[in-house]
């Protein structure tokens, strides 16, 4: 059976430590939902009532536009072993960039790879929590290095120009963009 909290609790920020991957939903009016899965050891809680990830610049970045435009989001968390678990967040966004304001204070909490684009930062609503029994159990084996080797085999100045004028989702909402490497 399905509960609620208004807060993420000490045994949520276990089980939330313990995961490898999670998922980050997103939608805006008139424009497609969005679902992207989420690796490489980037999310974190702030507190009980704020989480965020480090986003790693890749195929698109209709989180960014989506958080703009609506700001709702819903990030879950599924156990793949024992004991069987969903955890969801439910909450609003926003997108911190290496140029803003709240960069270096976002920035603190991560450890910054290859290839960062923003930090997404979210005000918990509700959390929810149910059973998972459905999910099947898997084993992780590794992380992919894929899109890190990628990042480090090419500079970020290349990499900005490169990004330059992805300006719009694929939706066509705007996206601001990256001007500044992260630190």
């Amino acid at each position: 059976m399905a509960e609620f909290f208004d807060a993420l609790t000490d045994d949520h920020r276990a089980f939330i430590a313990k995961q490898r991957v999670f998922f980050v939903a997103t939608a805006a009016p008139g424009a497609r939902i969005n679902l992207s899965p989420k690796g490489m050891d980037c999310f974190r809680v702030l507190n009980g009532g704020r989480v965020g990830y480090l986003d790693v610049g890749g195929s698109g970045n209709e989180t960014q536009a989506h958080l703009t435009a609506d700001g709702r989001a819903t990030l879950m968390f599924c156990a793949f072993d024992q004991p069987a678990l969903i955890l969801r967040i439910y909450g609003r966004g926003r997108t911190v960039l290496p140029q803003d304001e709240r960069w270096e204070e976002l920035a603190a909490h991560f450890t910054i790879l290859p290839g960062t684009r923003q930090i997404f930062e979210f005000d918990v609503d509700s959390v929810q929590t149910s059973c998972g029994w459905g999910v099947p159990l898997m084993s992780f084996e590794r992380e992919r290095a894929t899109l890190r080797k990628y990042h480090s085999n090419i500079s970020e100045a290349e990499r900005l120009a490169k990004i330059a004028d992805r300006t719009k989702s694929i939706d066509g909402l705007p996206v601001r963009l990256q001007t500044r490497v992260p630190r």
